[in-house]
C-alpha cells in the first residue's frame, strides 16, 4: 500500500489517487504500522520512488518480527495459503495476525484483499491460534462522512 503513495508507474494512476486520498482523508481515523519485511521491500532500488516510499514507511510504527514469524509463514506456504516463490505477501500477513492488527491494507488482490482466499486464510489462522486482519484495499478502508 505505502508503493502507490509514490508510484508513477504507467496505469497506476487510480490506485496512486485513492491511496493519497486515504492519507489525507482517512489516515487519521487509524494507527498506522509498517515492519522490517516492507520496509526491506520499499527500500528495492530496483522500484521507482523507492527512497520516498522508504521514508514514508520509516514514519510509521514499526511491528517488531520475533522468532515465531518464521514458522507461520512455512505454515502459510505449506497450507497453499500463500505461494512458495513470493514469501513477501505470507510475511506481511503474519506480522499482521501476530500482531492481532485490525486491518492489513493492501492493493495486493491476488495473494490477500481476495475474497476467495479469506476463508482459507482465517482458517489456518484459526489452527495457530491467531487472529486475522481485515484484508482490504485502501479504496474499502474510507469512513462515511456523516
Amino acid at each position: 500500500m505505502f508503493s502507490f503513495y509514490h508510484d508513477e508507474r504507467e496505469g497506476s494512476a487510480y490506485r496512486r489517487q485513492i491511496t493519497r486520498d486515504w492519507w489525507r482523508t482517512q489516515r487519521r481515523h487509524y494507527e498506522v504500522f509498517a515492519s522490517y519485511f516492507v520496509l526491506r521491500e520499499a527500500a528495492d532500488e530496483a522500484y521507482p520512488g523507492w527512497q520516498k516510499v522508504s521514508d514514508l514507511v520509516r514514519r510509521q510504527t514499526m511491528l517488531d518480527i520475533p522468532d515465531e514469524i518464521s514458522g507461520i509463514i512455512r505454515v502459510y506456504v505449506d497450507n497453499h495459503v500463500m505461494p512458495a516463490g513470493d514469501a513477501g505477501d505470507a510475511a506481511h500477513l503474519a506480522v499482521a495476525s501476530y500482531h492481532g492488527i485490525d486491518y492489513l491494507l493492501t492493493w495486493n488482490c491476488r495473494h490477500l484483499a481476495n475474497a476467495n482466499k479469506f476463508d482459507h486464510i482465517r482458517k489456518v489462522n484459526r489452527r495457530l491460534g491467531l487472529l486475522t486482519p481485515e484484508l482490504v484495499t485502501p479504496e474499502q478502508l474510507f469512513r462515511e462522512v456523516t
